[in-house]
């Protein structure tokens, strides 16, 4: 009886470590195939970067959004380059949601930075222009839809506040401070918190309490 036993549980232990075996296997492999999906989009991406430099917009086009459909979180650099090439198809409010996003997240130490500054000024001056002459554009691809990688520090500066956790309200009798209801008191969002932001399910944290 007790070989028996024995028996049973060494089978069992054995058939354990085999499921378990299979189990990290199958986990590899994922990761493998998560991790070939990713290269192959970042050469994409690189592919629409060699296009939009050489003039051919409508083709970088293409393959950023085909980048930004499969992607599981937009990079960071792609937002600049989406925003870029969108102003070269005159696209121009949808070059400034992208350029804004890139520069919310990078702040000024961004490879791109001050290149999409500039290239956010450029697409608010033909916005205005274009507003003006009441100019019907097609459907613009908005950030909205998408959710930004933030980095590895996996925070971003509040763009409600502009990380000065301070809110100022301009009024008649003079100048109104409040504290910024999304970010904490260093004037930071979680990445989740800031994608939220960005399609309006974040909560001011008094009405979430």
């Amino acid at each position: 009886m007790i070989r028996v036993l024995f028996l049973l549980t060494l089978m069992s232990s054995l058939f354990s470590r085999s499921a378990y075996a299979q189990q990290q296997r199958t986990e590899e492999y994922r990761l493998q195939q998560e991790q070939m999906k990713k290269a192959a989009l970042m050469r994409e991406m690189d592919s629409g970067v060699y296009y939009m430099d050489m003039g051919k917009y409508a083709i970088a086009g293409a393959k950023f959004q085909y980048v930004l459909d499969n992607v599981r979180s937009v990079p960071s650099d792609l937002t600049f380059y989406f925003g870029k090439n969108s102003f070269h198809l005159q696209k121009y409010k949808q070059s400034i949601d992208w350029l804004t996003k890139y520069i919310q997240l990078k702040g000024t130490n961004g490879q791109f930075s001050n290149e999409a500054v500039d290239w956010l000024k450029q697409a608010e001056a033909e916005y205005m222009k274009e507003k003006a002459t009441a100019s019907v554009k097609a459907a613009e691809v908005l950030s909205t839809s998408y959710d930004i990688d933030c980095g590895p520090a996996g925070k971003v500066t509040c763009p409600v506040c502009k990380g000065d956790h301070v809110v100022i309200k301009r009024g008649a009798f003079g100048d109104e401070y409040k504290t910024c209801q999304y970010c904490d008191e260093h004037g930071w969002l979680t990445c989740e918190e800031y994608n939220r932001l960005l399609r309006g399910e974040l909560k001011p944290r008094s009405a979430a309490n």
